[in-house]
């Protein structure tokens, strides 16, 4: 039992691999009013390489200490519980902030985010001083999607390498809504950014307001059945993303994904792990799309695949 006479914050903190980051970033997620934090040790070889993950991930989450904490803490514990019974976990990390110093220590796990030759990744709070970079802000108080994980890194390096200028995009499964905005930082004409979570797209519109590109997003709730039954602006585009996790990426080609994508366009699949990567790439290719070439960060693996013009 902590004591809380001098604190007034609690950070939980736990190490694991990266599969389950993204499971004990949910759980924290459940009961940390202002977000969990996903950090990931990168090694650089030279100051032109992207930089390669390394180790465990860390996840953190602040609990307020009230008189809600213990019920809190214990239904955290809990659910900490049954997950361990899937997947074994470390013991959770519990440290005590003091009021005037736990933004600071919230705010200290995040730092700007050079991704490919063209985008860089600011916390909202961070003033651009990088002008040869096109910023792409988010406020990391969700658990991914804020340009921390090696996933959404993957998708956006090669979100920058397909993208088309003045066509438009769809994004499938947008979270923070973080691909969409690169691709119009990146000159793209309009997207549609759908998530079947509503607090999603509600993120995906602040962001999107955030960094001046509102005007450009159609963001709704929904997938691939609603985009191909007519229920938003667009049905198809050159250029395809979808940041999930395998499994689902398999049943979204299923429910006809690959009809999203204009003939000689692209889909750019992520939040898949390496030994993953086989299925996802053959349920593709079941679905009439060819292999286009893989990226790998770490565990994680971006894959890239192509409509042809007959299809």
């Amino acid at each position: 039992m902590c004591s809380v006479d001098n604190a007034k914050w609690l950070e939980i903190s736990l190490s694991v691999d990266g599969e389950l980051a993204e499971a004990v970033a949910e759980v924290l997620d459940r009961f940390a009013a202002n977000g969990v934090v996903v950090e990931q040790n990168v090694k650089y070889n030279d100051a032109e390489d992207l930089g390669t993950p390394y180790g465990p991930m860390k996840v953190y989450g602040y609990l307020s200490i009230d008189d809600q904490l213990e019920d809190k803490r214990s239904k955290l514990e809990q659910a900490l519980f049954y997950l361990n019974a899937i997947r074994p976990l470390p013991q959770p990390e519990y440290k005590e902030i003091a009021d005037q110093n736990w933004m600071a220590a919230w705010k200290d796990h995040y730092h700007p985010i050079p991704i490919g030759d063209k985008l860089i990744i600011l916390p909202a709070w961070i003033e651009q001083t990088d002008f040869t970079r096109l910023a792409v802000k988010i406020d990391p108080s969700m658990a991914f999607g804020t340009g921390t994980h090696p996933s959404t890194q993957l998708c956006l390096a090669l979100t920058e390498k397909y993208v088309k200028a003045g066509y438009p995009v769809i994004d499938v499964g947008c979270g923070s809504g973080i691909l969409s905005i690169a691709a119009l930082k990146l000159h793209a004409s309009n997207a549609l950014a759908v998530d079947i979570d509503a607090e999603s797209v509600v993120a995906t519109v602040k962001a999107c307001e955030d960094n001046g590109v509102a005007d450009r997003v159609e963001a709704g709730t929904g997938s691939v059945d609603e985009i191909r039954a007519g229920n938003f602006g667009i049905k198809e585009a050159p250029l395809v993303l979808a940041n999930i996790l395998a499994p689902v990426l398999i049943r979204l080609f299923d429910a006809g994904m690959a009809d999203l994508i204009s003939p000689e366009g692209v889909i750019v699949l992520a939040g898949i792990l390496f030994e993953q990567a086989e299925g996802v790439r053959q349920s593709g290719e079941a679905h009439g799309l060819t292999f286009v070439e893989q990226m790998q960060s770490g565990d994680w693996v971006g894959i890239v695949m192509k409509k042809n013009s007959n299809q």
